[in-house]
């Protein structure tokens, strides 16, 4: 681990225990790298280091302060992350959504509001209107299963999801989905899980969403295989 690295954890241990909660504002930089025996440029790298991480401020002539450290300021730099992913790596994340989004969908079956089911309701039916525009029929795919999500409770649970299913990777689904004339048979995916919520049963809601996202699983694994295979049969053209 290197100095950093430590005065980084001496200052996280300050807001875990406690003595820095969140809103708190930090002593003077010059006070706290005496308290915790560090060098002030070890002090403010580490500063640095957590204000890019969102648990630190900086507000300009007033000082730092330590941030809400809510879920969704924590987390949020995941979906970054994730557009960034190719291939292989990508599957991956898919897999994670695989795993974690019917389990949501199932508790939001239980807990939606009927304000939040017609908010899905609404999204729903702006997807049936834009079959042929893709970039609608991201932007309301994207706000559906946010709807969903959100209908959890579970703010972790909402900013982790989003994160995972981020809106580049939607459009590249729909985009395939609508060149592939598959559209409809997503769209009646949407449709199930709406219904399986307004029934309010988990089980049929959870059953649905494994469905609708395995169908994209297995669309983006086809998509990336026809890739690699186009990809191996340029590398051996003869020059």
């Amino acid at each position: 681990m290197s100095l950093t690295d430590k005065a980084i954890t001496r200052i996280r241990e300050l807001i875990q225990s406690g003595e820095l909660p969140p809103g708190s504002k930090l002593p003077p930089e010059q006070q706290l790298a005496t308290e915790l025996g560090l060098s002030r440029n070890l002090m403010r790298e580490a500063v640095k280091a957590l204000v890019v991480a969102r648990v630190l401020e900086i507000r300009r002539g007033d000082g730092t302060y330590v941030t809400s450290l809510e879920p969704s300021l924590l987390l949020g730099g995941v979906g970054g992350a994730v557009e960034l992913l190719q291939g292989d790596t990508l599957l991956e994340v898919t897999e994670v959504r695989r795993l974690f989004e019917p389990i949501a969908t199932g508790l939001a079956a239980v807990r939606i509001s009927a304000q939040q089911l017609r908010e899905v309701e609404q999204h729903l039916a702006a997807m049936r209107e834009a079959r042929d525009d893709v970039e609608l029929l991201n932007r309301h795919d994207a706000e559906f299963h946010r709807a969903v999500i959100a209908a959890t409770g579970n703010q972790t649970l909402a900013t982790l999801l989003e994160g995972i299913a981020g809106r580049t990777l939607r459009a590249r689904v729909w985009r395939g989905l609508v060149d592939d004339n598959a559209a409809p048979r997503t769209l009646a995916e949407h449709e199930a899980i709406y219904e399986a919520l307004i029934e309010g049963d988990a089980a049929l809601a959870e059953a649905a969403a494994l469905m609708h996202v395995s169908t994209t699983e297995r669309w983006l694994r086809a998509h990336l295989q026809q890739s690699e295979a186009s990809t191996a049969r340029v590398g051996t053209r003869p020059s």
